[in-house]
């Protein structure tokens, strides 16, 4: 064969897949009789390769002797996928059927008999928030006493003495519900006796909590006269002083004053973050907390060619403007106005945080009934509201009428309904105008709410890594809330189970980015991380097939994306991944541990070669980041 007519090859996963060559598809012209035969006998069986309008097209690329998964519901697996040079799929099918698409300049790409399905759809995450975490030091969620942790913070402060001693330290990933022994509230006495003049603040993993040391609440104006901010809670001691603990909103009263990172810095660092992403086979994301300094940040990315994804931006509404519907408006409309013209940014979508997080020792989230003590006795705290059902009604009916979503922060039962009431306050309004309203998180959702969620046609999206044995689920939660409540946490299958829409989302950087071990979390309800077994699987663990479906289609379905992509279907986006394994056919432990050997975002190769390893977590945290640091989105809980 002449080289100049050949095809262009790539040969993947030979790593782990043993490296025999296997048959390759040839250029027209060039294969053997007996193979010319065989296209011809299954080319009316391929399942899109009988369009007509497709059959003579040379396509970009062709992947073969794979699994291809379409997407659609009962639809058989197929053996390649071709995808055309406008970065769409031209056909899905055999791979003698899609010998014909392959040209002379074609490049194609052997599977060896792994998963080609969607790329992953991320329908709540924080990716520039994973960017900017990665410029401090991280406690990695570890579960320390208080003198372990002073131990770290001292190794943090020898290695960076050229700070001293006026420079912030700034510590990522602390884990609020793992201070020793259990039950250990953080004060900033902890944090003043090391042997530093420096401000310190520890961020909490769970994005809802911020504790410092006195030095850096004297830098943030923090004082016994202080108000509390709307949405948040500056916790006291009982003479009135400021203990250095942080809730929700308060955090940006401290993270206000931390100096930024450079713009260099920031964008080196998130551009990371986003390939990082793309090697773990997300072509989509919901960043769910946006203001202008993300806005800011993506607008210069995407000039330097540097955004691979897909993004969808959900403006960050906070407690205040929610009161405000015409307000709110104007100002998501305004941010549409000014950015929309960047590439990869698709606008439609408003945040808001209804409440904060369900564990000991925050207790933010808003429950129906009231949380117990640690003795199992009830107390008189129900959590809190940010938005109250009213409130939240009229916000909903003027965003659904002027086809804006809204993705709502709800973990606690009292939340989740406050979100269902508004988004048919909204319908009762206007229709069902089919805006796909969004609940995320859904630690605690009522049995009688389960049902509400079809009707109302609003999109259960869950982050169901969360859904296993650990500190947060066992240690600071089942004593507050009691082993009945405790049975209904992340109703996945109940919610399947009565019509609701699901969708996945990672809520990244709260966790390690590990797209597929949350997949099969969402199965098993163990996953790789669970440090006590697995959560009530028998009640409410999915197929691997609604996890599959959720985490691709599913999202698609609630970013109204679904027509562009979440598929493999002929003339949908080519977003896409090459995984190392057929996940379909492998024991569910192995999932998690799925290599994506190439990822495509609009036929775009974005992701080629072994996914970097990701951080072995120590502690599961069940948030982002809340509000907006240095103006911008601190990546919390969304």
């Amino acid at each position: 064969m002449n080289p100049s007519s050949a095809p262009s090859r790539r040969r993947l996963l030979a790593t782990g897949l043993g490296a025999a060559a296997a048959v390759s598809l040839t250029a027209p012209g060039t294969a053997s009789a007996a193979s010319s035969a065989s296209s011809a006998s299954s080319a009316s069986s391929a399942s899109s390769a009988s369009s007509a309008s497709s059959k003579r097209r040379s396509a970009a690329m062709v992947v073969h002797h794979a699994r291809v998964l379409t997407g659609e519901a009962h639809a058989r697996v197929q053996e390649a996928v071709a995808v055309g040079r406008d970065g769409k799929i031209l056909a899905t099918g055999s791979d003698a059927a899609l010998r014909r698409f392959v040209g002379r300049d074609t490049e194609v790409v052997d599977a060896r008999g792994a998963t080609v399905m969607s790329g992953i759809h991320d329908g709540h995450a924080h990716p520039l928030g994973a960017g900017e975490r990665s410029l401090h030091p991280t406690l990695e969620g570890a579960t320390l006493t208080v003198a372990q942790l002073q131990e770290t913070l001292r190794g943090f402060l020898s290695s960076d003495t050229a700070h001293e001693p006026d420079g912030w330290l700034v510590v990522e990933d602390w884990n609020p519900v793992g201070l020793l022994p259990a039950g250990t509230v953080p004060h900033h006495r902890m944090l003043d006796a090391l042997p530093t003049r420096r401000p310190i603040a520890l961020i909490g993993n769970d994005g809802h909590n911020a504790w410092a040391n006195q030095r850096a609440l004297d830098l943030a104006g923090i004082t016994a006269a202080t108000p509390d901010p709307s949405g948040g809670q500056i916790v006291h001691d009982p003479d009135g002083t400021p203990g250095g603990l942080l809730k929700d909103t308060a955090q940006d009263l401290l993270t206000r004053v931390i100096p930024p990172p450079t713009q260099a810095q920031l964008l080196d660092a998130c551009a990371k973050a986003l390939a990082q992403a793309a090697a773990s086979g997300i072509t989509t994301f919901m960043d769910a907390s946006v203001g202008t300094h993300q806005l800011d940040t993506y607008a210069a990315l995407a000039a330097a060619g540097r955004l691979p994804q897909r993004i969808v931006p959900a403006l960050l509404i906070g407690p205040d403007l929610a009161k405000d519907p015409a307000g709110a408006l104007r100002y998501v409309r305004d941010l549409r106005a000014r950015y929309g013209q960047v590439p990869g940014l698709r606008f439609g979508t408003a945040k808001v945080f209804l409440d904060g997080v369900i564990e000991y020792p925050s207790q933010t989230a808003a429950l129906l009934a009231p949380y117990l003590d640690a003795e199992g006795r009830p107390t008189g705290h129900r959590g809190d509201l940010y938005v109250s059902a009213a409130d939240y009604g009229r916000l909903a009916t003027a965003f659904d009428r002027a086809d804006w979503q809204l993705h709502a922060h709800a973990i606690g039962d009292r939340a989740v309904r406050t979100a269902l009431d508004g988004y048919e306050t909204a319908v009762r309004a206007n229709g069902r105008r089919g805006n796909r309203h969004t609940v995320a998180h859904l630690q605690l959702v009522h049995p009688t709410d389960h049902r509400r969620f079809a009707p109302l046609g609003v999109v259960a999206c869950m982050q169901l890594q969360w859904a296993m044995r650990d500190i947060w689920t066992m240690e600071a939660l089942l004593p507050y809330i009691g082993p009945e409540r405790h049975r209904l946490m992340y109703p996945a299958r109940s919610l399947e189970r009565h019509g609701a829409a699901l969708s996945g989302g990672s809520d990244w950087p709260v966790d390690p980015l590990q797209t597929w071990n949350q997949i099969r979390t969402a199965v098993d309800r163990e996953g790789s991380e669970a440090g006590e077994g697995a959560l009530y699987p028998e009640l409410e663990g999915l197929t691997l097939a609604s996890s599959l479906r959720m985490h691709t289609a599913g999202t698609a379905h609630q970013l109204r994306m679904d027509r562009v992509s979440g598929r493999l279907l002929p003339g949908m986006a080519a977003d896409l991944v090459v995984l190392d394994r057929d996940v379909t056919r492998v024991r569910i432990s192995e999932v998690s541990g799925a290599g994506v050997r190439m990822t495509l975002v609009g036929g775009r190769v974005v992701h080629e070669g072994t996914a970097p390893s990701t951080p072995q977590r120590h502690a599961r945290s069940l948030a982002g980041v809340h509000g907006d640091r240095h103006g911008s989105c601190g990546c919390g809980h969304a």
